[in-house]
């Protein structure tokens, strides 16, 4: 087999949405440019313009681009400068995590109204495993097609759905089928759309394993399972090679796990200059604690530990944590103990990137509220519920950060960190 090509295209009726769906109960769904996206549709004026989401600042990063961005090199991941130089007449947004949190909720339960089955990846994306919702809505290219009407008449966003027999081939179909699209890839040709595709397209392969594989000559998937695994073990080691040589012939056994949750919900930041002034640090630390607050309110869920994060100008990283007796999902809480943590460790050195997180998490509708002696009965935990209902109405940026941040800090970007 000759060298890589690119993924089959659309119009391919091999592959295209009117395939054979037989034996292809596995869908996996993938929003298009989703915070960009919902910024779109909280400001409709910045429809058809170029949207870039993410850091900010000089050290920012992007989290999402609009495809009017993407049209002149804008990618996810990409450093914003270069984004900037890119694309400088686009609209740079910073990340508000709670609208997002809202609609990826609304799309969720969406795929749940068709099938319990469901495996969100993250707060754009899931797997579905249809099998069983064959006989009350039909075949698996036609509840793709119903959860693509429903998201878009109810959430006005768009999707893109890959159906195959396997979640593997599933998420590559999603990938080919954006934007806005949806392709089926049928049992008995999976190995016709899987052979011709770079091996970088196998999960696992990176920048450094995808050079050692083109060192070997292999550069499609099709070269890499006709190669003997011995090969690939000296390239990619045993357990790596064992794993892409069976990608490589379609083989993927996983099933749809829809009793995965989150287990720790965080942000951080990345100054665009490294500080040492505390009260700098403590501004920080209290507009991450309301993002984390407010992410996990819109998840239901309260958490043990909270854990401090702390990147150094020498890109040492310190990790610091402190476990509550009582679940909490408050902000004051989560940077009362944050700052805590911060002045026992005083580190006494520019300091580059601070994060917060709250672990443990479980479902607070599963964890009685207990009052700390002494507290009064109503106090932040009613606040900053009343301020997410008033955020969910008018925006979080109305809102702003907690009370005692005081002036908002414009000198810093804010991403998130892990789902």
């Amino acid at each position: 087999m000759g060298r890589s090509q690119s993924l089959p295209r659309g119009g391919d009726p091999r592959f295209g949405p009117d395939a054979d769906d037989t034996g292809c109960s596995i869908l996996h769904v993938d929003m298009d440019a989703f915070f960009a996206s919902v910024e779109v549709r909280r400001r409709p004026e910045l429809r058809g313009r170029p949207v870039v989401v993410g850091g900010i600042g000089p050290r920012g990063v992007v989290s999402s681009a609009s495809y009017e961005a993407r049209r002149y090199g804008v990618r996810s991941a990409m450093p914003t400068a270069r984004a900037r130089a890119l694309c400088p007449h686009a609209v740079y947004l910073p990340p508000d995590f709670a609208p997002y949190s809202e609609a990826s909720r609304a799309v969720m339960q969406i795929f749940r109204d068709v099938t319990p089955l469901v495996e969100p990846l993250s707060l754009d994306e899931a797997f579905l495993d249809v099998a069983g919702a064959r006989r009350l809505f039909g075949p698996p290219a036609r509840i793709a097609r119903l959860i693509r009407r429903r998201v878009a008449e109810e959430q006005a966003l768009t999707c893109s759905v890959g159906v195959a027999p396997s979640k593997f081939v599933a998420k590559l179909g999603s990938t080919r089928a954006k934007p806005d699209g949806l392709l089926v890839i049928p049992a008995a040709r999976v190995l016709e759309f899987l052979h011709p595709l770079p091996v970088a397209a196998l999960w696992g392969v990176g920048e450094r394993s995808a050079e050692a594989l083109h060192r070997l000559g292999l550069h499609s998937v099709g070269e890499l399972a006709e190669a003997p695994v011995g090969l690939l073990r000296r390239a990619v080691g045993d357990a790596a090679a064992t794993h892409l040589h069976e990608l490589a012939w379609g083989r993927d056994p996983r099933r749809v796990s829809p009793e995965q949750v989150e287990k720790s919900i965080g942000a951080e930041v990345t100054f665009d200059t490294d500080v040492t002034d505390p009260a700098e640090i403590r501004r920080a630390l209290l507009a991450l604690a309301e993002k984390v607050g407010a992410r996990v309110r819109a998840a239901g869920q309260v958490g043990r530990t909270v854990s401090l994060k702390v990147r150094l100008a020498d890109f040492r990283t310190v990790n610091r944590s402190r476990t509550f007796t009582v679940p909490t999902d408050t902000a004051r809480e989560m940077f009362d103990t944050a700052w805590a943590l911060w002045k026992v460790l005083a580190p006494g050195e520019p300091v580059r990137l601070v994060g917060v997180r709250l672990e443990g998490l479980a479902a607070a509708a599963e964890t009685p509220r207990q009052l700390t002696l002494g507290a009064p009965e109503r106090g932040w935990w009613e606040a900053e519920a009343a301020a997410d209902a008033a955020a969910a109405r008018f925006g979080r940026s109305v809102i702003g950060p907690a009370s005692l941040l005081g002036k908002r800090d414009t000198r810093r970007i804010e991403k998130p960190a892990g789902p």
